[in-house]
């Protein structure tokens, strides 16, 4: 038994780690980059580099839904619309936010509204909701819509046993690309959209890159980096022919159904 315990005693003294006077090796600091590693292809940085910039720090909403430190709100002081004549002519006029307002809820009626900043490549929180008794079917419930750079829609409508066109349904790309699933909850309540929009890129005002969408509605993937084909249109094919600006304003539609579809909670973060 002597024997034994004194080769035991003579085999761990040869292993270094385990010597009295080094440190665990959990006590270690970790490395917080590297110098000596290979260059990332396409890039002027090395793998793990030590001199890479961090990202800045930004803080999340409290709750889920809430907009983030860097978030802009959209609400009605956010919002414009262009003036109407008697007989719905545009008299070039921009007027406020003519949606009546309760309890930070906005209903949509009145005509179209488009944010007063610009965007491009950006990050859209919105929660909206559709009537149960709404009057009509298909494309006249529940409907509205939201235009990225004022050309591109996301489509809003109660899909919720009111069938319609595909590419007609929430979470589309409205006359182009339907949404993988409907993932719309019943009318009466409130619809989640998180939308990913990436603007075109362009050379002297013409596009050489499409935009691409990437949709969730209610924390579900519809849109997965789809191409968007051109601006959306209504009963016609589309393409970027034309000049494009680099940024515009963001419009949310009105379809006009009675009642009106509800929105609260928006936040846009410019990518």
């Amino acid at each position: 038994m002597k024997h034994t315990a004194t080769t035991l005693l003579l085999a761990l003294a040869s292993f270094p780690a385990l010597a009295a006077d080094s440190k665990p090796a959990a006590d270690k600091p970790s490395p917080i980059g590297y110098s000596d590693t290979p260059v990332i292809p396409g890039t002027k940085w090395k793998v793990h580099d030590i001199d890479r910039p961090r990202p800045d720090p930004v803080a999340p909403g409290e709750k889920p839904g809430d907009p983030p430190a860097d978030a802009i709100v959209i609400n009605a002081d956010a919002l414009q619309a262009k003036e109407k004549d008697a007989k719905g002519k545009e008299t070039g006029k921009i007027i406020p936010c003519p949606w009546p307002i309760d309890s930070g809820v906005m209903m949509i009626t009145g005509g179209d509204c488009w944010t007063k900043q610009e965007f491009g490549s950006c990050q859209l929180h919105l929660e909206w909701m559709s009537e149960p008794n709404t009057k009509g079917n298909s494309q006249k419930k529940g409907n509205a819509g939201v235009f990225f750079m004022d050309r591109y829609e996301s489509q809003m409508l109660d899909c919720d046993n009111n069938p319609t066109y595909a590419d007609g349904m929430t979470g589309g790309v409205y006359g182009q690309t339907p949404p993988l699933v409907n993932a719309v909850r019943p009318a009466g309540q409130w619809q989640v959209y998180d939308i990913v929009f990436t603007a075109p890129k362009l050379e002297g005002g013409k596009v050489v890159e499409p935009a691409y969408i990437t949709t969730f509605v209610n924390g579900i993937c519809v849109q997965n980096h789809t191409k968007i084909m051109g601006p959306t249109k209504h009963k016609n094919i589309t393409d970027y022919s034309g000049e494009f600006p680099e940024k515009a304003p963001i419009r949310i539609q009105d379809h006009k159904n009675e009642p009106p579809v509800r929105i609260r909670n928006i936040w846009i973060r410019p990518l």
